[in-house]
């Protein structure tokens, strides 16, 4: 039931209720909020610069070590680690003994002479090489007139190594004509020698190299006066494989 007024007969409209006024803050100018996205963007970019340095030094560090570790194997390998070729030697042919015996209407005088062949092998590897059981054969006008061996052994890193072998040479196989006056007066003796060395340089277990020495010699053997005999003349050649 209304109220009455002041004003008998009239109504006095109601007022609505006043609504709370909403808190109101001051808003960022846009310089501020400028400022706050670049400082953001300029510290993401500087991360990313750091990491891209990093990983840049990282990955250059890794290929210098690459490129001075190939340098310096191809270095090794191609100096200090290379094979070389050992050189074999016949230095000279002497005599050891000669037995002199009645022969047969053909070769009246039988000669054998034992001769001791000077041999040498030369290791220019910084590592050892090591060779088989060798052979050496002397040929006289295509005829084996004796055979040399040698046992196996090795030759130090840079050493050189001689080997004495000796040989019982037939020397009436040399020449039909070997008779008392030969021995005597003297004769020269053309012979051709072949020998072959096998063996092996291992250079740290990691370069490894299987060689084959094969040496030809010509050789004048000069049979002295009293049974003395020397080689007046060598002249070799060698092949290693």
């Amino acid at each position: 039931m209304a109220t009455a007024g002041p004003f008998p007969g009239k109504e006095e409209p109601t007022r609505p209720l006043a609504a709370a006024s909403p808190t109101v803050h001051p808003a960022a100018s846009d310089g501020a909020v400028d400022e706050e996205v670049a400082t953001t963007r300029r510290w993401r970019s500087m991360q990313y610069l750091r990491k891209r340095r990093c990983a840049l030094w990282c990955c250059g560090c890794c290929a210098t070590t690459v490129v001075i570790l190939g340098i310096t194997i191809l270095v090794l390998a191609l100096t200090v680690f290379r094979v070389k070729d050992p050189v074999l030697t016949m230095n000279r042919v002497t005599l050891e003994g000669v037995d002199t015996d009645l022969g047969t209407a053909r070769h009246p005088v039988s000669v054998n002479a034992t001769l001791n062949a000077d041999i040498s092998i030369e290791n220019p590897n910084v590592a050892s090489f090591a060779f088989d059981r060798s052979e050496t054969d002397f040929y006289y006008a295509g005829e084996t007139v004796g055979v040399a061996y040698a046992p196996q052994g090795e030759v130090g890193a840079d050493r050189t190594v001689r080997m004495n072998v000796t040989l019982d040479v037939l020397a009436d196989r040399i020449s039909p004509n070997v008779n008392t006056t030969d021995l005597i007066f003297g004769q020269d003796y053309n012979l051709t020698s072949y020998t072959e060395v096998t063996g092996r340089v291992s250079v740290l277990g990691i370069y490894k190299r299987n060689l084959d020495i094969k040496m030809n010699c010509s050789i004048t053997l000069e049979v002295g006066a009293f049974r003395t005999v020397q080689s007046k003349s060598t002249s070799c050649v060698t092949n290693v494989s």
